[in-house]
């Protein structure tokens, strides 16, 4: 059924434990309007202390480093690492000092979450300094540009035609590391050569700001530097443009090769203790396989459902063909929306305020975007996935097949509710300090941990609602896999691309933007294992705390809500009132010691 009132996406929603969710019915309004009150908090629930004794402890960390970022802004200068480095290390010392004896289970967690973050931050500065050394032969000026706009921020006299001759020898710099790359001779990898072309962007910007911040109000400035410095920028950039396309592969007119930057073992065994996390790369892999098969066994289910004998193949095949025309996208996402919110609120899983239900907003995709996420993106602006006018007719088809009925159903409800829109509401207002600690594995876990639960609770009724989650669950188990192997150096990012295409039944063009994604982007590297690597750990914690008949399922959904973004086991802490011991280190085995 189409919805009726789409003339504004504000649609009016329940208002949660004053109107029944029977009077929902997918959709239509269980009333026209809204009053100002139905927003407004019960104030005796926020007079109840909800944070720890130390959150003006983090608080007072993120303020200082905001400020010192933004003071020492160069990215990854020798200078501002060894100043973040000091500001860590100091924060270390100021910990070790606190009474820890004296503090409760809260202020316990927030204690070992700040001091896991400051070692993990260390170790991220480690790793910049060692990446620093090896694009130091491709980038022996970066110090000195770094030092311009240093000096400037620390107010170092001005020379003007010191920084003229800094200048000059910045191009005569430019053009001997290039000479060196024409040569015969070893050439730099592609992942390097891609790293610094990054780092050239980076510098390119302090450049710029330092030159502008004389320029025009220092005439001998502008007499002295303002043409070393364009053909210094011009030479920063036509270098820039030569190592994207001669080294790593950037051809014009065509998507950006998928190159990645592979962080080993150890990179991973740093990330993995900073999320808390006791299984080694080998073992998630196993654990990840585990419920591969798992996904296998439901896909012959769903095909013989559709009477398709064991031909899994054939069921995602026809799931895929099931979407609507264009132009009814925007009202199909929002009747889906609807429809999770109604399921959840009949079912009293979890409190949804009603604040919540109704300023989540919708927005359409680009084209250009949709090549690196060709399905959805959420929060309080769920973005949606779909063909454009714009699109070459092969691309239109594809984006057909992807943004399919099934595929929007498994996943709407993971971008808004109860999914990442209700956890962005509730960060905003509960612990908000421990944004700090944020991490996907509650940010991504939670959401994935929804389509467990929906998935046990039935959402899925007809087979092609089950195809379309099993899709999705079945590809999360699947990034853990191709994630890791790449980041251990198994795999190539075209093997992970014939993975997704060959296991999990994507058409290439999702599993190269799926992969591009993963390893082009901005993401840590333990991102893609987050999803149901988190989602299995609150699966572990439900059983614990909620199947054994200890804790309300609508409690246990609101307290980890509440809690604030930290690791899943730090949520376990907070969940069951531990007071952590000052020694506490990660050993929770949340699928057995052996899994």
């Amino acid at each position: 059924m189409r919805l009726r009132l789409l003339g504004s996406l504000g649609l009016v929603a329940i208002m949660v434990g004053s109107l029944s969710a029977d009077a929902w019915r997918h959709g239509q309004p269980a009333q026209p309007t809204r009053a100002a009150s139905e927003y407004v908090p019960d104030l005796a629930m926020l007079s109840v202390p909800q944070s720890s004794p130390l959150r003006e402890m983090v608080e007072r960390y993120v303020t200082d480093l905001a400020a010192l970022r933004r003071f020492y802004s160069v990215p990854s200068s020798s200078l501002q690492i060894a100043r973040f480095k000091a500001l860590n290390d100091a924060w270390l010392a100021q910990l070790d000092g606190v009474n820890y004896d004296a503090l409760d289970a809260a202020g316990r967690i927030d204690w070992h979450l700040l001091r896991t973050q400051l070692r993990y931050d260390n170790g991220l500065l480690d790793r910049a300094a060692a990446r620093n050394t090896e694009m130091a032969p491709l980038l022996p000026f970066a110090d000195a540009i770094a030092q311009l706009q240093e000096n400037r921020r620390q107010f170092v006299p001005l020379v003007p035609s010191a920084v003229a001759a800094t200048l000059d020898q910045l191009l005569k710099d430019i053009a001997a590391a290039r000479q060196a790359l024409d040569a015969d001779g070893a050439k730099p990898g592609k992942i390097v050569a891609l790293r610094a072309a990054g780092r050239l962007g980076d510098l390119s910007t302090a450049l710029k700001d330092w030159f502008d911040y004389f320029n025009g109000y220092d005439p001998q400035f502008g007499w002295w530097s303002r043409e070393p410095y364009k053909a210094a920028t011009a030479a920063l950039d036509d270098y820039r443009k030569f190592l994207r396309e001669k080294i790593v592969g950037v051809k014009a007119g065509e998507d950006e090769p998928i190159v990645g930057d592979p962080i080993g073992a150890a990179g991973l065994a740093l990330d993995l203790e900073r999320e808390m996390i006791a299984y080694s790369p080998a073992q998630l892999i196993a654990i990840a396989e585990r419920e591969f098969a798992w996904c296998e066994a439901e896909w012959r289910k769903v095909a013989q459902e559709m009477g398709l004998g064991d031909d899994w193949r054939a069921a995602l095949e026809r799931t895929k063909k099931d979407f609507v025309t264009p132009g009814e996208q925007p009202a199909m996402i929002a009747e889906q929306a609807y429809e999770a919110i109604d399921f959840l609120l009949q079912r009293d899983l979890l409190t949804i305020p009603t604040h919540a239900i109704d300023t989540w907003r919708m927005g359409m995709m680009s084209p250009e975007r949709q090549k690196v996420a060709p399905f959805f993106l959420g929060g309080e602006q769920i973005l949606v996935s779909f063909p454009t006018d714009t699109m070459d007719h092969a691309d239109k088809l594809d984006s057909l097949r992807a943004n399919n009925r099934h595929f929007c159903r498994a996943v709407v409800h993971h971008e808004l509710i109860p999914g990442h829109h209700l956890q962005g509401w509730y960060n905003q207002r509960y612990n908000p300090h421990r944004r700090l600690f944020s991490t996907p594995f509650w940010g991504e876990g939670w959401a994935l941990w929804w389509e467990f639960r929906l998935w046990d609770l039935g959402f899925a009724q007809s087979p092609e609602n089950k195809a379309g989650m099993l899709f999705w669950r079945t590809h999360r188990a699947a990034r853990i896999i191709f994630s890791l192997h790449f980041h251990l150096g198994h795999w190539t990012p075209a093997q992970c691309i014939d993975f997704l295409v060959d296991r999990v039944g994507h058409d290439r063009h999702t599993a190269t933007g799926e992969v591009r994604r993963s390893f082009n982007g901005d993401y840590s590297p333990l991102y893609q294992v987050a999803y149901m690597m988190g989602a299995i750990q609150l699966r572990a914690l439900y059983a614990e705390l909620v199947q054994s008949g200890k804790m309300p399922e609508k409690e246990f959904h609101d307290r980890i809500l509440q809690g604030g973004t930290m690791p899943i086991e730090m949520v376990r802490a907070h969940l069951t009132n531990t007071k952590l011991a000052r020694d506490h280190r990660t050993s929770w085995k949340f699928v057995g010691e052996q899994p």
